[in-house]
């Protein structure tokens, strides 16, 4: 699930020959969305692999790099930012950019009925909020819940938190998040599974009887960008 930035291919691959076997490759890559921080090396991965990569229909556009789509469903940091800079250095270069990290031709649409392929016992949940198209995948019969950026366990949005690398539960960061309000309800709706275990996308996995109230009392506070 997920690939990380562009520079960690190598180490994915590691990791997944040690756990699959040298003989071994994974069927599926699963984005839980299309960011540069977790879906880098998905391209080279699935090069390596001859698979797929699943993600929701509304990721498409940012995997394809279709940019006039791209600029209508971002967050501030994109909007104050990252689409002026990319509109400033021009059609060619821009063009050249987004060509170089498209997923084009190498995904497909994760399957409506909720299942993944491969992965008996797992469903896919959508969370949108950060982005338009976030997904978290769940397992039932141990109530793991794999959350993306719709649920961290760093302190992302705060200054202090940031760069005392603090742990904590906390939503996705508010300047890169597409719409905060979806994101505080994608929240409540992890926090109606009950997990035991949650594997954020920032921060360490947490574990234990404590994790469901701790979401719960997490959620009914919760405001994106000041949790």
């Amino acid at each position: 699930m997920d690939a990380g930035w562009r520079t960690d291919a190598a180490r994915i691959e590691a990791a997944a020959r040690a756990l699959l076997g040298p003989a071994a490759t994974p069927s599926a890559i699963l984005l839980t969305h299309v960011h540069p921080d977790h879906s880098g090396s998905a391209g080279a991965l699935a090069a390596a692999w001859g698979c797929p990569i699943l993600i929701h229909p509304a990721e498409a556009p940012f995997a394809q790099g279709d940019f006039p789509a791209m600029q209508r469903d971002v967050g501030p940091l994109d909007r104050w930012v990252i689409l002026p800079a990319m509109r400033a250095i021009g059609e060619r270069r821009r063009a050249a950019i987004l060509a170089r990290d498209s997923l084009a031709g190498l995904t497909r649409e994760l399957a409506t009925d909720g299942t993944l392929p491969g992965m008996d016992g797992w469903t896919w949940l959508p969370t949108p909020g950060h982005t338009l198209g976030h997904v978290s995948f769940v397992r039932t019969t141990d109530r793991v819940v794999l959350t993306g950026d719709a649920l961290v366990t760093l302190k992302v949005n705060t200054a202090a938190g940031i760069l005392a690398g603090r742990n904590g539960l906390s939503g996705p960061p508010w300047y890169t998040t597409w719409d905060r309000r979806a994101a505080g309800d994608s929240i409540r709706a992890i926090a109606a599974l009950e997990p035991a275990v949650v594997g954020p996308g920032h921060g360490r996995p947490i574990a234990g009887r404590d994790v469901a109230a701790a979401l719960r009392a997490f959620a009914a506070r919760a405001r994106v960008g000041r949790a």
